[in-house]
């Protein structure tokens, strides 16, 4: 299915037209065309290549799945790749969805799947009509405007699961500790797959700024873009820190655990073995003091219970037990 706009001077006129009209309607000078392409066919690709001179590699990448997001100049028009990314659920499962697009000097023309929302694309567009006059420049910012802003939603969500998860470090139960961990891998996978397409969009938005397309007075916008993205690259960095320390307070909290699980067992092994040295002190088959008499019982007994008490008294005051 392919979806088209038209605009005239800065002002949409038409929509939704067949793919056959374009060259007519490119024949004015003063036109920009938006043509969206929702998993086109080879046939459908060869067309477009036709129509609008693409490149033969732009066409490969973009029928290609996980490209790095970037940006590739080529004779007659630019090619790039980004991704939308967002959460399914509780920040458990990242969403990511490519978009390709070929940007000719009067045309737009993006390719995407099924799950990228291009209606927040369009709604983008609608909602600075002010910039419309600026021809595929306006376009381009709009479609890349959404997809950062979609960044930061992400890492935004990210950094709260990662808040919550850091409350639970200091649960006792196994099962808190069996989930820091299980969230702990995942969070930090995610962030992995998450920095792999932030990071890149520097050079895309830079690289795009210093292109004819974008002319001086809407190089502002393509500046607070880039800032954007600046802003998420370096928050997804601080999250790596974040996801870092909280793998290490974990295990600092682990070792703490098994510390106290050591100093346990070690007192109550000490405290065990007074009455194993009494009562092997006084199993000795040789005669000692109270031997055979009923003050050796009473000794050896008030011993266990003094010296057992004593220790467990001792060991409780230093918190081993």
């Amino acid at each position: 299915m392919a979806r088209t706009r038209l605009y005239r001077n800065g002002d949409l006129v038409a929509e939704d037209f067949p793919l056959d009209d374009i060259s007519d309607h490119l024949q004015a000078e003063d036109t920009i065309v938006w043509l969206d392409l929702v998993s086109p066919s080879p046939q459908e690709y060869e067309r477009v290549q036709e129509e609008f001179g693409l490149h033969q590699l732009a066409i490969e990448d973009a029928s290609s799945p996980r490209e790095r997001p970037k940006l590739n100049h080529y004779s007659g028009h630019l090619y790039l790749s980004a991704y939308q990314v967002g959460f399914d659920g509780d920040a458990t499962d990242l969403a990511v969805h490519q978009v390709s697009a070929f940007l000719t000097d009067r045309a737009l023309i993006t390719v995407h799947g099924d799950g990228f929302d291009v209606d927040a694309v369009v709604r983008r567009w609608d909602a600075t009509t002010e910039l419309a006059r600026h021809g595929v420049a306006y376009l381009v910012h709009g479609l890349l405007d959404v997809i950062v802003d979609g960044h930061f939603d992400a890492v935004q969500e990210l950094d709260d699961a990662l808040e919550a998860l850091e409350d639970k470090l200091f649960e006792e139960t196994p099962e808190a500790v069996r989930e820091v961990q299980q969230r702990n891998f995942r969070l930090r996978r995610i962030l992995s797959h998450l920095r792999k397409i932030v990071l890149p969009m520097r050079e895309v938005v830079s690289g795009l700024s210093r292109t004819p397309f974008v002319d001086e007075d809407i190089a502002p916008y393509y500046q607070d873009l880039f800032d954007h993205v600046m802003r998420v690259t370096e928050w997804t960095e601080s999250l790596r820190d974040f996801v870092a320390s909280i793998l290490e307070s974990n295990l600092a909290v682990q070792g703490n655990r098994m510390n106290n699980i050591m100093k346990k067992v070690t007192s109550w092994a000490a405290i065990i073995a007074v009455p194993t040295a009494v009562t092997g002190y006084y199993g000795q088959n040789l005669p000692f003091p109270g031997f055979e008499h009923r003050a050796g019982f009473v000794t050896s007994a008030v011993l266990i219970v003094v010296l057992s008490v004593g220790l467990y008294v001792t060991f409780k005051r230093k918190d081993w037990l």
